[in-house]
């Protein structure tokens, strides 16, 4: 009897150079503005008290908790298309900018609550299942994986353990893990709110561009995992790092 060949699997390389596109213009003009004010955030971060920047992180871990809970509701929670979310973040963050840095840090949790119902949005949008515990904690990794405000690999082998079973102490050590990381980026959005080159844009200007990037970042993210199921992790990994890796500028 003869023995037919195994069939592989169909090239991922050009889905994979789309995603390597798209990552590299995730961050769009107002984020790169940001980017680019560098050591003038830290400058403006000094304005903001210790026990503010305390209270920040503290705000982040419980409304990351509350939000990881909420999410794994799955089709309890409210149906928003991207331009829903996009304006229910533009709403929050005018409010929240309106009365100034207290009201901004109250309005944090509502924030942190839209950005991970468009992370959950992109895994259900990629076929992953919201309620698996493996994949409620990938959502949460998003904010950790790559932020608007610092270079980062964005993407990583992180990924490759989206199907592991987490119990509860292990979800607070992910939680207390992306937290901090979490807290530096929206203490440096507050006091990005109060850069004078930034003066005239919102806070609603602000929240779109970050939920914006998050989103990409997981539609990305949930796209890399759904091909290491059929390519495998570390190939993906690879081939996903070299496509985003920036030319190399060779001497004449």
């Amino acid at each position: 009897m003869t023995q037919l060949p195994a069939l592989r699997a169909p090239s991922a390389q050009p889905e994979i150079a789309e995603l390597a596109r798209a990552y590299k213009r995730a961050n769009g003009p107002l984020i790169t503005l940001v980017n680019k004010l560098g050591g003038g955030l830290e400058k403006q971060m000094e304005i903001i008290p210790s026990a503010l920047r305390s209270q920040i992180e503290q705000v982040v871990i419980r409304a990351l908790t509350a939000a990881h809970g909420f999410a794994g509701l799955a089709d309890q929670g409210p149906k928003m298309g991207g331009r829903a979310s996009t304006f229910a973040a533009m709403a929050t963050g005018a409010a929240g900018g309106a009365g100034g840095l207290l009201t901004s840090i109250a309005e944090l949790p509502v924030t942190i609550t839209l950005i991970l119902h468009s992370i959950r949005a992109e895994a259900i949008r990629a076929g992953f299942d919201p309620t698996e515990p493996g994949i409620r904690a990938a959502c949460l990794e998003v904010f950790a994986a790559g932020t608007p405000l610092q270079d980062d690999d964005g993407v990583n082998a992180a990924f490759l353990s989206a199907r592991m079973t987490l119990t509860g102490p292990a979800i607070q050590k992910l939680i207390a893990t992306v937290a901090p990381r979490l807290a530096a980026t929206m203490g440096q959005k507050l006091a990005a709110q109060a850069v004078p080159v930034l003066g005239a844009i919102s806070g609603a200007a602000l929240n779109a561009a970050f939920l914006s990037y998050y989103r990409e970042m997981a539609r990305i993210r949930f796209a890399l995992m759904r091909l290491a199921e059929t390519q495998g992790g570390e190939a993906v990994v690879a081939a996903f790092a070299k496509a985003i890796e920036p030319p190399k500028i060779t001497k004449v």
